[in-house]
């Protein structure tokens, strides 16, 4: 067991600090940048948060879609294929399924990088 502060709580200071007591002090063309880096901190810190077994789930899920096996971005790669070639049009068998897949994994992915915009739902 990890001490505390454990690595989320590190990245949150770690941000606290940055919006807080630093990006003030920066010249003003630099604060822009500052709070880019404090974006990408929160960022991390949601993934952290969220942990691997989201992903591990999403890539089972879409394994089974494709009925393929393969890494990660092989297996969106081929999705990517697959949806231009019309596979997953409206009234295809599998449209209703990967269309779940597809509003699940964009939704995580939203909630990662920018949660307020689900609030506006």
């Amino acid at each position: 067991m990890r001490d505390r502060p454990d690595t989320a709580d590190l990245l949150k200071i770690a941000r606290q600090v940055l919006r807080n007591d630093l990006t003030d002090l920066l010249p003003t063309e630099k604060r822009y940048q500052a709070l880019m880096v404090s974006n990408a901190i929160a960022i991390a810190g949601r993934q952290l948060g969220v942990g691997g077994e989201t992903e591990r789930r999403e890539l089972v899920v879409l394994r089974d879609l494709l009925g393929v096996d393969g890494q990660s971005e092989d297996l969106y790669r081929e999705l990517s294929a697959r949806i231009r070639a019309g596979t997953y049009a409206a009234g295809t068998p599998d449209h209703a399924r990967m269309r779940a897949f597809l509003e699940t994994i964009t939704r995580r992915r939203v909630g990662e990088s920018n949660p307020r915009a689900l609030d506006q739902d």
